[in-house]
């Protein structure tokens, strides 16, 4: 069983950054693909950017130059930035551990956008 933890969501004016922070549990993170994911009212969850255990990385178009994916396996944690938001950002985001036995979530932490 692997526990994730959220942190970092918040309200932001549009053009802002915020960092989130997801720290899992689990002697062996290293080796759990990572990733961030996010669901709008009405829409289904999506893919924000995934981080593998090698530190491949891979974004949505829509965050691809705003967004960065990053990992600390020694603080058994991975980490969002995000830049230059917009209100369509808008979103609970997940946090995902993939150990390719199972899939974990996190709890979600709010994000949003607004002037």
């Amino acid at each position: 069983q692997v526990q994730l933890v959220e942190s970092g969501g918040g309200l932001v004016q549009p053009g802002g950054s915020l960092r989130l922070s997801c720290a899992a549990s689990g002697s062996i993170f290293r080796l759990y693909g990572m990733g961030w994911y996010r669901q709008s009212p009405g829409k289904q969850r999506e893919l924000v950017a995934r981080v593998t255990s090698l530190d491949s990385k891979n974004y949505a178009v829509s965050v691809k130059g705003r967004f960065t994916i990053s990992r600390d396996n020694a603080k058994n944690t991975v980490y969002l930035q995000m830049n230059s938001l917009k209100p369509e950002d808008t979103a609970v985001y997940y946090c995902n551990a993939d150990t390719v036995s199972d899939n974990f979530w996190g709890q979600g932490t709010q994000v949003t956008v607004s002037s």
